[in-house]
């Protein structure tokens, strides 16, 4: 249920108020917007007399709430989320909100020589956040797993190298610990309904980026970040990477159409894997453009210096040259939607 409250509300009475609604048993979450000061409540609101609370001399109305995400939903929360962080580098680094966030390195880590060149190359070429794999969930027990924490540790020391701020997954709950130096914690897409992970993840203070399940649906999705909401963490970066289909041209297809139904139904930011979508490099680039046109808050890009060498998913993966070429582009689509790069 959420409750529109009359402009001009003095704060003592608003507290008064949510007060007065939590005696009834329901949690209440306030959200200010530019405009319009809403209240959610949360649990049980069968038993709460809506007509009674419309008539309510603060209220200017009340709305049921028929999703069953809550704190995901664009209705308790009306304006757009941006999730900020302040980099190594010092500069403040931003996805949503109009602010588009690039995510780009490797899949994985793979030597020091490799990921220090790879994050000086990104930069460079203009992305905000670097990425790369230290565990890696493969589809085959004898596909490479990744470096494991030393793989951590070398993509912390690019992070002190550059000053970018690292995006990096996280498949264990008993790995959280290592992850204490990681700005941005992602969920893979086989871990999205990996509920105990969630909520563990929701006691955390990191924002979080959720990729979407390959067989998932949009429901699906936002249920799974209310899993992390509903732990107190608010700060999560959608992700659309693409689901399965029934054409093996392509690794996945890239659900275009979901991120402004994301945008629509939820007031988190959005952001698009071009790489793990198609699952080849030279398709990369134009759907990264055409995600960014959709209304995509960011994009997260594999780039590796040598693709036909790499030891994970090198087939996807663009060359830094390729990077920068596309990251001009991007800042006209940038400037055309109105947005910060």
């Amino acid at each position: 249920m959420i409750i529109a409250i009359k402009r001009g509300v003095a704060e003592s009475e608003l507290e008064d108020f949510s007060r007065f609604l939590e005696g009834q048993g329901v949690k209440v979450h306030l959200s200010r917007g530019v405009s319009q000061t809403v209240l959610g409540l949360v649990g049980d609101t069968a038993a709460i007399d809506g007509e009674a609370l419309s008539a309510h001399h603060l209220v200017e109305k009340v709305i049921r709430v028929q999703e069953p995400y809550k704190r995901a939903n664009r209705i308790f929360h009306p304006d757009d989320t941006r999730i900020e962080l302040k980099a190594p580098d010092g500069v403040l680094r931003r996805v949503g909100g109009g602010c588009l966030g690039i995510i780009a390195g490797p899949c994985s880590v793979e030597t020091r020589e490799q990921i220090i060149a790879l994050a000086r190359a990104v930069k460079e070429a203009g992305a905000g956040f670097l990425r790369g794999g230290a565990f890696k969930p493969r589809t085959s027990p004898y596909s490479f797993q990744g470096l494991g924490p030393a793989g951590l540790d070398l993509l912390l020391e690019a992070k002190k190298e550059t000053g970018l701020p690292v995006v990096t997954e996280l498949m264990d709950i008993h790995h959280l610990e290592l992850f204490e130096d990681v700005d941005i914690i992602q969920v893979g897409a086989r871990n999205m309904q990996n509920f105990s992970l969630l909520k563990e993840l929701g006691r955390c203070k990191k924002p979080i980026l959720l990729k979407r399940g390959y067989a998932s649906t949009i429901t699906e999705l936002l249920m799974a970040a209310e899993y992390v909401m509903a732990g107190g963490n608010s700060r999560i970066i959608l992700c659309e990477r693409g689901i399965r289909s029934f054409d093996p041209y392509t690794r996945n297809i890239l659900d275009l159409s979901a991120i402004p139904a994301l945008k629509r139904q939820s007031h988190l930011p959005v952001i698009a894997d071009p790489s793990h979508a198609t699952g080849l490099a030279w398709m990369v680039p134009s759907m990264a453009k055409a995600a960014i046109a959709a209304g995509a808050d960011g994009l997260i890009i594999e780039v590796h210096n040598n693709p036909e060498a790499a030891l994970c998913d090198g087939e996807q993966s663009i060359t830094p040259d390729t990077f920068a070429s596309l990251m001009g582009a991007l800042r006209g689509l940038a400037d055309i939607e109105g947005k910060v790069l």
